[in-house]
């Protein structure tokens, strides 16, 4: 949504009845302004209020004050009722709808009967209920709509990132400023100290400190090296690098977290569906209430009873609260989301949350680091000296970006070993990277290869890399193995904390990796998880994650292309935001930062937002349960009647509740 102007802003009205916001905002003013003159002039239930003004023929003044106010402040409701009974699905908008359309059309009864037919209804009118309530849905639905747009406000802002020009370095050196718009992925940019970066990119040379709150919500300044990524609308340091473009326009980040906003904002929820099942239900309740009642009342009094009665209970059946209660909670909830860098796809996830009883999560990348360093590298073949070795890896690692091929690239660079790029390279997922060198076709494979192909290895070596913490991998040759290297990757400050918050919550974390055993032990035993499955494949993965959820809801956390079948298969995918476009189009949540204590936020959010949602539901429905056979008479033996006026003005007050307490739902920080 490129542009959130109050003109164009949309609001779904009913099934496929659009309001913009601007013709809302006009339609609560008039309203309004109609309104003021309606309450002078208009008995209260029939009692007249001290600062009324009555004069002959004031009736009539507002029962065409009253009428305007039907057709042009009522329209939209009656237009949205008329959608949802068209697809035979009353919900929120009939059920308003038939309550504004029984105190208009009684109140003109009233109106003809007292002054042409010379007959003294009981309740004179109801334009006092009909204009306040109109004016009051309609300010309920702008209040709505203010909130929908503070969840907008977090999509402009990401708009507003972007810098007009970006600095593109062509082939022989030179730079030239050109718009953004006619930036291209391939292009090489140069970002100096204190600009904003234009696009998606990924640095090819040059260090800097980068500022990523705006995009991410972390506060802190990033480290960005070579090989990093960096992203579009992120402010840069003190510090200058060139980097080549990966994503622009539709395909930057930026783009696709607007996307992700606007579609998690679009989407309803379960809940959001509840809601208008329950104003379908509460719209039969009121039907047979209202029917049944006129019907007794017909035979323990007479007409001009029933119909008062009646009226009532159709008026006070009017579910703005109801209405609002869900999409207000939403609509702040994807706003505090959104601007603490935890990005919703779909909010169904959300609702999943209080029934989590495993957390399975992926090693790398998701509780570490994933920027590998080569701590061991040996040669296993005469013929091949280490430099050999690391040349012939980076080669065929040259066109990848797993970390543990960044580990190996970044090593064969800072040691300035000339490799060549391997050609026709193919990758078997979980098994390894193979490619032809001069004629030879080699792979950088995992141990499973070896033991899948029964080649010859040192086990005692490779137990002992493992132990400390190093993932291993190997260089072959056919069915020769021509050397190792072990790299060590570092946990993340707050992997412990993410595990020990989910076992405060009852929560089993699981670990899910491909790496090996003892690495994966030696990694699991530092944040805590004792439930660790190793030397696993994409495949093996999901099988796994059917396995636990035989015995419960499962949450799944990762950021790699193995991780994406998890993703989806999972009741709740959560992606860690750096890894692949894959597994983020799988999952539901993704985490901006790539911080595991975003998943701790997002439970607490979730939580507080179902705890809203519950609250609300039950403060728009139950006043609807409690007001509707008080209004029918069911207390009527023992001498009590709802006064309708009193319902409208209970009505009111639980609709301010609602947005009220909508808006107190906040994300609770973190403690360090």
């Amino acid at each position: 949504m490129s542009n959130m102007d109050m003109t164009h802003m949309d609001m779904d009205m009913g099934d496929g009845h659009m309001m913009h916001m601007g013709n809302l905002k006009r339609k609560f003013w008039v309203s309004l302004i109609l309104t003021i003159p309606v309450v002078l002039m208009s008995p209260m239930m029939g009692a007249k209020l001290p600062f009324q003004i009555m004069f002959p023929g004031s009736d009539w003044v507002v029962a065409i004050l009253g009428s305007i106010l039907f057709f042009y402040g009522g329209m939209p409701f009656i237009s949205g009722a008329k959608a949802e009974l068209q697809l035979k699905q009353p919900a929120m908008m009939t059920l308003i709808s038939m309550g504004i359309s029984v105190a208009y059309i009684y109140s003109i009864y009233a109106v003809i009967a007292n002054d042409i037919l010379h007959v003294t209804p009981m309740v004179n009118n109801f334009f006092w209920e009909l204009s306040t309530l109109i004016v009051i849905m309609l300010l309920g639905h702008w209040i709505e709509m203010n909130t929908v747009m503070n969840a907008g406000s977090a999509v402009d802002a990401l708009g507003k990132l972007l810098p007009q020009t970006a600095h593109v370095i062509a082939d022989d050196g030179t730079a030239t400023d050109v718009q953004l718009s006619d930036l291209h992925v391939g292009q090489v940019v140069a970002v100096r100290a204190g600009e904003q970066i234009p696009a998606d990119a990924k640095i090819i040379s040059g260090t800097s400190d980068v500022n990523e709150s705006l995009v991410t919500g972390e506060s802190k300044a990033v480290k960005k090296t070579e090989g990093d990524d960096v992203i579009g609308g992120s402010v840069n340091g003190t510090g200058t690098f060139t980097a080549k473009v990966t994503g622009t326009g539709d395909s930057g980040y930026l783009a696709k977290v607007m996307d992700l906003i606007q579609n998690a904002k679009n989407s309803k929820s379960k809940s959001e569906n509840l809601a208008n099942r329950v104003a379908g239900w509460l719209f039969y309740a009121a039907l047979f209430a209202g029917i049944l009642a006129f019907i007794v009342w017909m035979f323990v009094g007479n007409l001009a009873v029933a119909l008062p009665v009646a009226v009532a209970v159709f008026v006070i059946a009017c579910p703005h609260a109801l209405g609002l209660a869900v999409p207000l909670v939403v609509a702040r909830s994807t706003a505090l989301a959104a601007q603490n860098g935890l990005l919703i796809r779909n909010r169904d996830a959300m609702e999943q949350v209080n029934k989590l009883k495993f957390a399975l999560m992926d090693k790398t990348g998701t509780l570490t680091m994933g920027h590998f360093q080569v701590n061991h590298l040996i040669s296993l073949d005469a013929d091949h000296t280490d430099d050999d070795v690391l040349a012939l890896m980076a080669g065929l690692e040259s066109g990848s970006s797993h970390p543990l091929a960044t580990g190996i690239l970044s090593d064969a660079k800072g040691k300035n070993i000339h490799f060549t790029p391997a050609n026709d390279t193919h990758q078997e997922t979980g098994l390894g990277q193979f490619g032809d060198i001069d004629g030879t076709t080699y792979g950088v494979v995992s141990v499973a290869y070896l033991d899948q192909h029964h080649l010859d290895y040192d086990h005692d070596q490779f137990k002992a890399f493992a132990a400390e913490g190093n993932s291993i991998s190997f260089l072959v040759a056919g069915e020769k193995v021509l050397g190792l290297v072990a790299e060590g990757d570092e946990i993340k400050p707050a992997a412990k904390m993410l595990v020990t918050s989910l076992k405060a919550q009852g929560i089993t974390p699981v670990m899910l990796t491909g790496d090996n055993q003892e690495t994966a032990n030696k990694v699991a035993a530092a944040v805590g998880i004792d439930d660790v499955q190793a030397r696993l494949l994409p495949e093996d993965k999901e099988r796994l994650v059917q396995k636990y959820q035989a015995d419960g809801k499962v949450l799944f956390i990762g950021d790699g292309v193995n991780d994406a079948p998890s993703l989806a298969r999972a009741d709740i995918g959560m992606a860690i935001g750096s890894g692949t476009d894959v597994a983020i189009k799988s999952a539901d949540i993704i985490l901006v930062a790539s911080d595991p204590a975003d998943v701790i936020q997002f439970l607490d959010l979730a939580r507080a937002t179902n705890r809203k949602m519950t609250e609300n539901l039950w403060w728009g429905a139950g006043y609807n349960l409690l007001a509707i056979p008080l209004a029918a008479g069911v207390l009527a033996p023992i001498g009590f009647m709802l006064d309708p006026m009193v319902g409208a003005v209970i009505m009111s007050l639980s609709t301010i509740i609602v947005a009220i307490n909508a808006m107190t739902l906040k994300i609770k920080p973190i403690a360090e």
